[in-house]
């Protein structure tokens, strides 16, 4: 008789509510192993045995080789231990609870194809169900209090099962098992249509129906979504467009459209393989794809650019309501879906927020009763071509579908807790060697933001099952973010300046211990100088934690703070005031109408009155965006820039002059001299499209060589480029040329934004170091 033979494996990842029990049954019993697995504080774990050995050692490659859709393996192990002789066939047990855990919260997922033919069979008992999932798509994330993920720690656990979903539930061969958000029109949520009352208007599949048609003639519907409320409008209708940008108080920003599929896609805007396989993808972001000339879209949706923010539809809900929206029409079905918010407040959660906060911009409502837990915006993406051939992922946001998936450090430290910017905040919370990244919080200016900045923090602490032993915040005095942590976290605080956070971000995310030069650009950055930067030469070694400042833009004044970034022709008259000229007597199309508010400008400017200086990049763009009559005055965050990147002309051959020179121990990059190339271009009457063609070339080149020439001076071949400039898609494709054409390694972000979205991961990163390194000096 055969020696018994028996392993245990400890898988620990993303193995929890992915079906991966089941997986496991399924491999065993193929191979004739006895033995079980089961969910464990420290992941999932499994004993198998045989009489042989082979069996057992072909199991050991199954498990790591045909992993299901959604499992993620992140650590294996796998030992010998004695045998149990009497032991037959192979079981599922029931789940061990016990504290702290390894495993990874799934994100959510969009609808499998499996689950969308079941909602279109007639015959099946899920036809046409908003709420149907399985193990391989559906909720997640958003839904999950706690782990371990079991349903009563989701907020199903509301819905009892029903006998039919209870017996897929319990089947370890139905695609249904332990699938905790399992439901069908018998046990689970439901969807109804309210108006701007609150009274019920129709529920069921009816309440879809009436939403369609209320959709197709005009209305704006407030749609209960995945990880919060959308705003929806028939994107193809232009008065109905317009009147959800004036109820929304949003006039220029550009709208996202979610389309059935990509066929009626391709009807709006170009979408090249890539693109199209993310946008179908499991994730479903929404992708940036060029529009087509003639689009039938309606002109408001996208007003300052050629690209369009494009989705597919992620939830069942989203499926029926498009299906309902074809059938009417006949035609295609492309819907705008914004975030369900007020202009800089975090997107509805709850029905009766929903209702209290939207109820003046939707005329009908679309409810549902499941829970959300955690608000969630929607993700986006797009695809940077820098050179023929290459396809490179850049994040604009990332959120639904990717958080909270860990971004992997290059070791193992203490946790830490990263608390962000004050736009585009997110925060960050170590483990290990994993890095967990929120989604998009918001723009910190409010308290309703500050309060849902701190539930990010408690939810990622309770899940987690970890507590910091540190918080990283920003220089800045004022940012609400600094002040959470320095007055209520109460734990131990480090302070990183802001642009250095964007180099430990990009170093983090690409696993990277050498010494890199960093190059970020952005709109503003709290300097240890006191100074507002943003156009910064960085050099980071993260094994020494060596910090310089070795270059920077040149500085002019920001007249009025805040108002400068509102307004871009202050930034226009700032910088032909420190060339030393006279704005008023020059004549400027751009001025007509300023001359007293300019003149009062000007004043400031020479006296340093509330005019700060800077060397922000993001301000330059302004600068020149306004100087060329192309953006004076703006209604969102980088407006001037986008819409200066829009009139360049492709064709324009010659930049500008953009060189450098030695100062106070620095390189500065003449942006002054670069600037007053495009005013005298100006003058001239040179078309905007051309100048800022020349721009565009003339920055690209002049960074690439200060970048060539300060990686020569301190021996490193590294470049970070990082920062919210670089989502200005022209300038980011020239430096990737120009640089790899000087032999320079180009550093990115992989996993997050260029943006202020990636500073809460290079806190955190420069936290776990420092206390790494006070550890070893110790």
């Amino acid at each position: 008789m055969s020696a018994l033979h028996r392993d245990r494996h400890v898988v620990i990842g993303r193995v929890q509510g992915v079906g991966f029990r089941p997986f496991v049954f399924r491999l065993a019993t193929q191979h004739a192993l006895s033995g079980f697995v089961l969910n464990a504080p420290e992941g999932v774990v499994i004993e198998v045995q045989a009489k042989e050995r082979s069996p057992l050692d072909a199991f050991a490659a199954d498990l790591i080789d045909t992993l299901p859709p959604l499992a993620m393996i992140v650590e294996h192990s796998r030992e010998s231990v004695p045998p149990v002789p009497e032991e037959t066939g192979f079981a599922i047990r029931a789940t061990v609870a016990g504290q702290g855990h390894h495993v990874l919260v799934s994100p959510d997922v969009a609808t499998c194809p499996d689950c969308l033919a079941d909602m279109a069979d007639p015959t099946n008992r899920r036809f046409r169900y908003p709420f149907t999932n399985c193990t391989n798509c559906g909720p997640r994330y958003t839904i999950t209090k706690r782990l371990p993920y079991d349903r009563a720690t989701t907020s199903m656990a509301c819905f009892p099962l029903c006998p039919d979903c209870e017996r897929e539930y319990e089947d370890p061969m139905d695609r249904r098992f332990h699938a905790q958000p399992n439901a069908c029109p018998v046990c689970g949520p439901k969807v109804w249509l309210a108006g701007r009352k609150g009274k019920t208007l129709a529920e069921g599949p009816k309440a879809v129906e009436r939403a369609a048609k209320a959709l197709a003639s005009g209305k704006i519907l407030a749609l209960k979504g995945l990880g919060g409320f959308h705003l929806a409008a028939d994107a193809l209708n232009h008065a109905a467009v317009a009147e959800l940008r004036r109820r929304k108080k949003r006039p220029s920003k550009p709208l996202a459209v979610m389309v059935p599929d990509l066929e009626t896609l391709s009807l709006l805007a170009d979408v090249p393989p890539e693109e199209a396989a993310m946008l179908s993808g499991r994730e479903r972001p929404i992708v940036l794809v060029d529009l087509r000339p003639g689009s039938p879209l309606s002109p408001d949706v996208s007003p300052d650019t050629v690209q369009l923010g494009a989705m597919l539809p992620y939830t069942p809900l989203h499926h029926v309501l498009l299906r309902e929206m074809c059938n009417l029409s006949g035609g295609p079905a492309v819907l705008v879906m914004t975030s369900g918010n007020l202009s800089s407040e975090p997107i509805s959660l709850g029905n009766r927020e929903a209702f209290g906060r939207l109820g003046s911009i939707a005329d009908l409502f679309l409810f549902h009763n499941r829970d959300i837990l955690v608000r969630t915006d929607d993700s986006v993406v797009r695809f940077l071509r820098p050179e023929p051939g290459e396809a490179n992922l850049q994040f604009l946001r990332r959120a639904r579908g990717f958080t909270p998936a860990p971004v992997f450090l290059p070791s193992k430290g203490p946790s830490v807790l990263g608390v962000g910017p004050e736009l585009k905040n997110t925060v960050c919370l170590t483990k290990g060697d994993q890095a967990f990244l929120s989604q998009h919080i918001g723009d910190m200016q409010n308290m309703e933001t500050a309060a849902f900045h701190k539930e990010v923090i408690a939810h990622l602490e309770c899940i987690l099952q970890v507590k910091p032993e540190l918080v990283v915040a920003d220089l800045h005095p004022d940012y609400l973010s600094t002040r959470y942590a320095l007055e209520e976290s109460g734990l131990p605080v480090k302070r990183l300046q802001h642009h250095f956070a964007h180099v430990f971000a990009a170093l983090a995310d690409n696993r990277l211990m050498e010494p890199v030069l960093g190059l970020t650009l952005d709109g503003s950055g709290y300097g240890e100088d006191g100074t507002i930067w943003g156009g910064e030469f960085l050099y980071v070694d993260p094994a020494r934690l060596v910090m310089r400042r070795v270059g920077h833009f040149s500085q002019v004044r920001l007249p009025g703070g805040e108002a400068a970034i509102r307004q871009p022709w202050r930034m226009a008259l700032a910088y032909l005031r420190a060339m030393g000229r006279d704005p008023l007597s020059e004549g400027w199309d751009w001025l007509k109408g300023h001359e007293q508010e300019a003149g009062l400008v000007a004043a400031m400017l020479d006296k340093g009155v509330n005019s700060p200086r800077t060397t922000s990049c993001g301000r330059l763009f302004d600068a020149v965006s306004a100087v060329l009559g192309v953006c004076t005055r703006i209604s969102y965050e980088g407006q001037a820039a986008i819409m200066l990147e829009h009139v360049r002309d492709a064709a324009a051959q010659d930049g500008y002059r953009c060189g450098a020179r030695e100062s106070g121990g620095m390189l500065e990059l003449d942006t002054l001299d670069l600037f007053g190339q495009a005013a005298d271009d100006a003058l001239r009457g040179v078309p905007a499209s051309v100048a800022s063609g020349r721009f565009h070339k003339g920055l690209s080149t002049g960074l690439a060589q200060a970048a060539g020439t300060l990686c020569n001076r301190f021996g490193t071949k590294h470049v970070v480029l990082s920062g919210g400039v670089f989502l200005n898609k022209i300038l980011c494709s020239n430096m990737v040329s120009m640089l790899n054409r000087l032999g320079i390694t180009i550093i990115m972000h992989k996993y997050e934004p260029p943006g202020d979205g990636c500073i809460s991961l290079g806190q955190a990163f420069f936290g776990q170091l420092s206390i790494l390194a006070e550890a070893n000096a110790d």
